[in-house]
């Protein structure tokens, strides 16, 4: 009997815990570059990206030569029992990467997740205090030191009672939704004020680009506001790219862009096109705080998982992938907001790069989210053969995070079943 996506779906539900969310009802079996066929041998054009995790596509062939390469030496031993080349030279590519003219070091682990705890932990060592200031909006992680620096409760922490302790909570710049940068940097104050000293944060952590929180774009004025305020006080500024780092955003750090340079970095995601590698960047002086056995895990910087990193990097040379990030993002966004023009449902389309989102309201008010229509639309463009994300935190922003490796043909297709869906749904 051939596999089907239902029956599939009928065993996972027995199989898998509910809190394991699935966005699509669907089985992948294969894929290639920008698509994705299921078990039921359907193609689907891929808009997702596995969340921002293949901007050089699926099975890019130089990734994957390097993989079946690092396969015949080693796969594991332990970094911190035997060392290997591949997790120093990717630290040091990366170091040579993130934005700040300082001398840098790096630590590889495994998940996005893990690097951000792992931030705070050097963060809590080089300062000496706890205490860490996050944004509304912002996405962090599952874990629960990430969870309490997550700003959305449902779903991600839900009923799992308070998260840990000496977590502030600011606004996070919006225009669009009338928090400006001076807005946000008095909520900034009012926690010195009302909360928490400024010599008991350690540091202030902030995606320049939100992921989960709607793709909002940190204006470049509070970034220096933000460093200004950072380096009067003693705190460090951890810039979370685990979604925008590797090229997403048109630079390979979207923190390239703001003018400043953060003192950790967390990257993850893309930087190894499907395996699992994560990391912190930031100042030696910092990295070095914690002592010898302090860092690490089993599986942390994997050699299969650096051996792809380092070919992304080479991926990223050899085919441009930044000036083509430029070039897919302005493709998506002349045709979304092509769109936009013949639907009061969507309030913006916004982009950094090839980080794309449609904001989706009532009657063309922006405070009035529709996840509804969001909803439908995600449903609608999938029974057409599209794969979308939401996000936002009213479920109400449509998100695109396609390969940077895709067609223009494929691009083109894919914006059409969008056009289509609103002209049905809106």
């Amino acid at each position: 009997m051939s596999k089907t996506n239902e029956s599939l779906m009928q065993r996972r539900m027995a199989a898998v815990p509910r809190g394991v969310g699935q966005i699509h009802p669907i089985f992948a079996d294969k894929a290639a570059n920008a698509t994705v066929t299921d078990v039921e041998g359907r193609e689907f054009i891929d808009f997702a990206g596995g969340i921002a995790v293949l901007n050089t596509g699926h099975l890019h062939p130089k990734v994957i030569a390097a993989v079946q390469e690092q396969l015949t030496k080693l796969t594991h031993t332990c970094f911190q029992v035997l060392a290997y080349e591949p997790y120093v030279e990717l630290c040091e590519k990366v170091a040579a990467r993130v934005p700040g003219d300082f001398a840098k070091k790096t630590l590889l682990v495994t998940t996005g997740s893990e690097a951000v705890e792992n931030a705070v932990k050097i963060a809590r060592a080089a300062t000496g205090r706890a205490g860490v200031i996050a944004f509304t909006g912002g996405y962090h992680g599952r874990t629960m030191m990430t969870l309490g620096l997550t700003g959305k409760v449902v779903p991600y922490s839900a009923g799992m009672g308070l998260m840990p302790g000496g977590i502030f909570r600011a606004q996070y710049p919006c225009e669009l939704h009338g928090v400006s940068t001076d807005d946000a940097i008095a909520s900034i104050e009012r926690i010195f004020k009302n909360d928490a000293e400024p010599r008991d944060i350690a540091a202030i952590i902030i995606e320049p680009v939100q992921g989960e929180g709607g793709f909002y774009v940190a204006p470049k004025d509070f970034m220096k506001r933000l460093r200004a305020l950072c380096d009067q006080h003693g705190i460090l500024l951890i810039a979370d790219e685990v979604q925008t780092g590797a090229g997403r955003t048109g630079t390979f750090f979207a923190m390239e862009q703001m003018g400043v340079a953060a003192d950790l970095t967390t990257f993850a995601k893309s930087i190894a096109g499907g395996f699992p590698v994560a990391g912190v960047c930031g100042k030696a002086e910092y990295m070095d705080a914690i002592a010898p056995g302090g860092l690490g895990g089993t599986y942390a910087g994997s050699p299969i998982a650096c051996a792809a990193a380092l070919a992304v990097m080479e991926v990223f040379e050899e085919e441009k992938l930044l000036e083509r990030c430029k070039a897919v993002g302005e493709r998506l966004v002349t045709g979304l907001k092509a769109i936009q023009a013949k639907h009061k449902s969507i309030g913006e389309v916004r982009a950094l790069g090839a980080m794309i989102a449609m904001e989706l309201c009532e009657d063309g008010d922006v405070h009035k989210p529709n996840a509804a229509l969001t909803g439908q639309i995600v449903a609608k463009a999938r029974d057409k053969g599209l794969i979308l994300l939401s996000c936002g935190t009213y479920g109400n922003v449509l998100r695109v995070l396609v390969p940077l490796t895709a067609e223009d043909a494929l691009l083109d297709k894919g914006l059409a079943i969008i056009a289509e869906c609103f002209d049905e749904l809106a």
